[in-house]
């Protein structure tokens, strides 16, 4: 069953496929500053309800993510990713990475996070 998400203001809406079974908190410079708990998704499963333009997109580094945020409230919301399941970003099959903060109606504190060493990538 989908479920929605939105940021602080509403400027942002979207909705994913699936509840997440886990989410993960990374303790690289941006996401530690950020504070998301962070779920993935594959980009079948993740759908903007609102217009593109609404959203501000952030990049550093080697500049493969796009992180996204509401230019209005300020809110961290997903962020775009190749996939690193081989280790390697594979630009063929991207992600999706939600913060899971955002969801609607969902009790976060019933899954398990999962820590991330960012800091070593």
């Amino acid at each position: 069953m989908p479920l929605k998400a939105s940021c602080h203001c509403g400027a942002i809406q979207f909705e994913v496929a699936e509840a997440p079974t886990e989410v993960t908190e990374c303790n690289c410079s941006f996401c530690s500053r950020r504070g998301g708990l962070w779920a993935y998704y594959k980009t079948v499963q993740f759908k903007l309800l609102t217009a593109r333009d609404r959203i501000s997109t952030y990049q550093f580094g080697d500049y493969l993510g796009h992180h996204h945020h509401c230019g209005v409230c300020g809110c961290s919301t997903y962020s775009e990713f190749p996939s690193f399941e081989s280790g390697k970003p594979d630009f063929d099959d991207p992600r999706i990475c939600i913060n899971a903060r955002l969801l609607e109606d969902f009790d976060l504190k019933a899954l398990p996070i999962r820590a991330v060493d960012g800091k070593a990538y």
